[in-house]
């Protein structure tokens, strides 16, 4: 076992970054996390004022938390598979609509010490941003740590939410 506190200085200050481009905009932020085991949405509430932008959060780790938690929130891809880009795609446009934010975050991968039964390495994961925009991005840490993986995958899921929102705001 890892001797890795999971809630990272980097992962706090992400939260941080994100929880303030969220409230400078007066938008709000759901997450359907998958392999980062919560990680997401524990890092966006360790900010206070949180219920200010923090609609909630859902670790979708099973078929069995899909069909209780986001069933028929969006249409999902036709051969939809956990851990990749369309799943973590669906799994951000989701908690928009059943959490009525204006924000989604959609994580799914592997977190190790072994790779999923997609044949998906330990350490590969896809995080995607839904809300204004929509964007992806493919993480592979290289790594067998579970957590440490679980870590960077939240890292790389706030980090794309924090370049997401601040272009967003340049825009604006």
């Amino acid at each position: 076992m890892t001797d890795v506190t999971p809630l990272t200085p980097r992962l706090l200050a992400l939260a941080a970054r994100a929880a303030e481009l969220l409230q400078a905009q007066r938008e709000t932020i759901g997450v359907c996390e998958g392999a980062a085991g919560g990680l997401i949405s524990a890092a966006l509430l360790s900010v206070p004022g949180a219920s200010n932008y923090f609609h909630g959060g859902g670790v979708i780790y099973t078929l069995a938390a899909s069909r209780a938690f986001i069933a028929g929130a969006v249409k999902p891809p036709d051969n939809l598979r956990g851990a990749s880009e369309p799943w973590a795609l669906h799994l951000a446009r989701s908690a928009v609509v059943k959490l009525g934010a204006n924000w989604g975050i959609g994580e799914g991968g592997a977190a190790g010490p072994t790779g999923n039964r997609y044949g998906d390495p330990a350490g590969h994961a896809w995080v995607a941003v839904a809300g204004a925009r929509e964007v992806t991005r493919r993480v592979l840490t290289g790594d067998q740590d579970r957590v440490r993986n679980m870590a960077a995958f939240a890292e790389a899921a706030l980090q794309l939410l924090v370049e997401t929102l601040e272009a967003d705001a340049a825009e604006a």
